[in-house]
């Protein structure tokens, strides 16, 4: 009977890149511990109906026993035929907990209830999949260190209709989360900007002078925002300082103050954080990578990326 195999922890999946259609070639059937009490269970009620004759415990017997058959076919094709595919994962930083989503496509006629996805000792909970839609199973998933980092392999699970039997696909997805540093937890100044020092150097929030306004853009402080001309019911728009694009900052790996590796990763994104909340125009520049100075969140998202993949 196709499914009736073992997950054998050294059996390991290939990587696919998705989507995955589950046939029941990969699918994976076992009893549940109910499965196994419910078999004991009707092996004694036949056992005494054999010692005492009784004609009742027989039926009994061979009805529950055609029930519990039923429904080892129905906890199979509750999986068979769904699709599976990886949703993009937002970036995060070390420490904090990436979400993982996977889509999964119901293209049959019928209800997919019970589904759950299972990672290591992680589980989504259970999902019921409506008749020809589409839904996602998240997994929230701890991320201790910076770098980019894949899920080992998952799995798919349900023991609908009656929870005797375990059905299951195994299978591992090109699937991971850039994680950035952590961000240093006390604030320090900012490096001395290019320049003569005079001109270009920094001042502290607040300090600069007012120049104009301008168009807002994503990714701009809402501290800049000028929320009287909002109130007034005038489309957004930010706050220009003059201190703001004076001069150019770079934000280089020998300026930091700590010694470590992972100490000056993280007072960088500590740095290109608070220098993007200024809007302030910053650069990075490491030994093997250097983002020219500009200002908004794509700049800032590609200097944090720079940081996480750091050798």
């Amino acid at each position: 009977m196709a499914g009736l195999r073992l997950n054998l922890p050294w059996r390991r999946p290939a990587t696919e890149a998705g989507p995955i259609n589950l046939a029941a070639g990969r699918l994976y059937v076992l009893p549940t511990r109910m499965g196994l009490v419910f078999g004991l269970l009707l092996l004694a009620l036949l056992m005494v109906s054999v010692n005492y004759g009784i004609s009742l415990g027989y039926l009994f017997t061979f009805l529950m026993a055609g029930i519990g058959i039923v429904s080892l076919f129905h906890s199979q094709r509750n999986l068979v035929g769904l699709a599976l595919r990886p949703l993009a994962t937002a970036p995060v930083f070390a420490g904090e907990q990436a979400r993982f989503r996977l889509a999964v496509e119901n293209r049959a006629g019928r209800a997919r209830p019970g589904l759950c996805l299972e990672h290591a000792e992680l589980s989504s909970g259970l999902a019921d999949l409506d008749a020809r839609s589409t839904a996602s199973l998240d997994l929230d998933v701890g991320q201790p260190v910076r770098g980019w980092h894949r899920l080992d392999r998952l799995t798919l699970s349900s023991t609908w209709p009656l929870g005797l039997f375990r059905c299951w696909a195994v299978f591992k997805l090109d699937w991971g989360v850039l994680v950035y540093p952590k961000p240093a937890a006390n604030p320090l100044p900012f490096p001395e900007p290019a320049g003569d020092g005079r001109a270009l150097s920094w001042r502290r929030p607040g300090e600069d002078e007012f120049a104009a306004l301008r168009e807002y853009r994503p990714g701009d402080s809402p501290r800049r925002i000028a929320w009287k001309s909002v109130a007034r019911g005038l489309p957004p728009l930010t706050k220009q300082f003059a201190g703001a694009g004076a001069g150019e900052t770079w934000l280089r790996w020998q300026d930091c103050p700590e010694s470590d590796v992972e100490g000056r990763l993280s007072r960088l994104a500590r740095w290109a954080l608070d220098a993007s909340a200024q809007d302030r125009p910053w650069g990075l520049e490491l030994a093997n990578f250097r983002l020219p100075p500009g200002r908004g969140e794509r700049h800032l998202q590609e200097a944090l990326a720079a940081l996480a993949r750091h050798a």
